[in-house]
């Protein structure tokens, strides 16, 4: 079963215990009804951008919203290689949070791997707040408001992460990265 199904729930439950209706949390979140419903339905992929917006919002954690547990380290959070928390919220990309056990995170680190795709197959995204990417492996296309960047390992970019933006691997390979989300 995709994750989502289990997170479609607890967004609706959150809203519902914040006492607002789907027309007051699209408000809230600048999104529309229709988006805020279509989350809560457990029918299609929630990207990560929109359950940050939530988690903001609410003022709830990021890994509660998404595993339905609390994380409780408060001084330090050590994640050993290949232990990041799962976020199997997309078919095309592999997330892996990296701050999952930390309490009270004021960003978002993940491990991240995107296959490689047509440009045609790249899906925008945007979302509140900013962005910073560093490459590990492969060659990244990053689409952001049309304009397309080829990124190589060792390159970072820092962006607003409200622009439209997309990603690809490239030549055939995953693109492997750092992405931190503030």
């Amino acid at each position: 079963m995709e994750q989502y199904k289990d997170i479609a729930p607890r967004l609706a439950g959150l809203r519902d215990d914040m006492g607002w209706t789907a027309a007051e949390m699209a408000d809230r979140l600048g999104h529309s009804v229709e988006e805020v419903e279509r989350y809560e339905s457990g029918d299609v992929e929630i990207p990560v951008g929109y359950l940050l917006d939530v988690s903001r919002l609410c003022k709830v954690d990021l890994t509660t919203l998404i595993s339905g547990r609390e994380p409780h380290l408060k001084s330090y959070a050590l994640v050993r290689k290949g232990e990041g928390f799962a976020v199997d919220r997309r078919k095309d990309y592999d997330y892996k949070s990296l701050g999952y056990k930390f309490a009270g995170r004021e960003m978002e680190p993940f491990f991240i791997s995107v296959p490689p795709k047509s440009g045609d197959d790249m899906v925008e995204t945007s979302h509140k707040g900013q962005e910073f990417i560093y490459m590990l492996e492969g060659r990244l296309e990053l689409r952001i408001n049309g304009e397309a960047l080829v990124m190589e390992p060792g390159d970072s970019i820092y962006f607003d992460s409200e622009a439209p933006h997309a990603l690809r691997g490239l030549d055939s390979e995953q693109a492997v990265f750092i992405d931190v989300i503030l």
